[in-house]
């Protein structure tokens, strides 16, 4: 249970983060925000694990950009695809 939680945790910091990275206004809710978020840190830990850079000694930059940059990417995708299909209801 506690680690649902985190996980929920950090993908709503990670949509936040992709949210200010990107520009203009992304009109999805704060629960797509989350989940895009948790989607992005789990293809940035998967990459990492598959380029070999998940574990290291000390901090790792590089599964957490490409946490982020996976993040910033499924907001990217997302975010005009909801707006097109709540302006046709």
């Amino acid at each position: 249970m506690f680690q649902l939680l985190w996980i929920l945790l950090i993908g709503f910091v990670l949509g936040m983060l992709a949210k200010l990275i990107l520009r203009g206004p992304q009109a999805i809710p704060w629960w797509l925000t989350m989940l895009l978020g948790a989607g992005g840190a789990w293809l940035g830990n998967a990459v990492a694990g598959w380029i070999g850079v998940a574990h290291t000694s000390g901090i790792d930059w590089t599964r957490h950009l490409l946490q982020i940059g996976f993040a910033v990417l499924l907001v990217a995708v997302v975010a005009p695809a909801w707006g097109r299909s709540r302006a046709t209801r």
